[in-house]
């Protein structure tokens, strides 16, 4: 399964860790996948998604 959330889109970003000297290697900074249950037309689905969109998503349907 890739890193990606189904809901946000959100995928790793990649870049570059810099040492006091200024050397650089590469880095990943993964998305917060959480493995949620929610209620989908009815029904009870588990859907794993950043913790960011779980948040947004309790707040829209609250």
């Amino acid at each position: 399964m890739s890193r990606k959330c189904p809901i946000s889109g959100k995928k790793p970003l990649s870049g570059n860790n810099r040492s006091h000297s200024m050397h650089a290697t590469k880095r990943v900074q993964n998305v917060n996948l959480q493995s949620f249950i929610i209620e989908k037309n009815g029904k009870k689905e588990r859907v794993k998604m950043s913790a960011r969109a779980h948040r947004n998503f309790i707040k829209q349907n609250s």
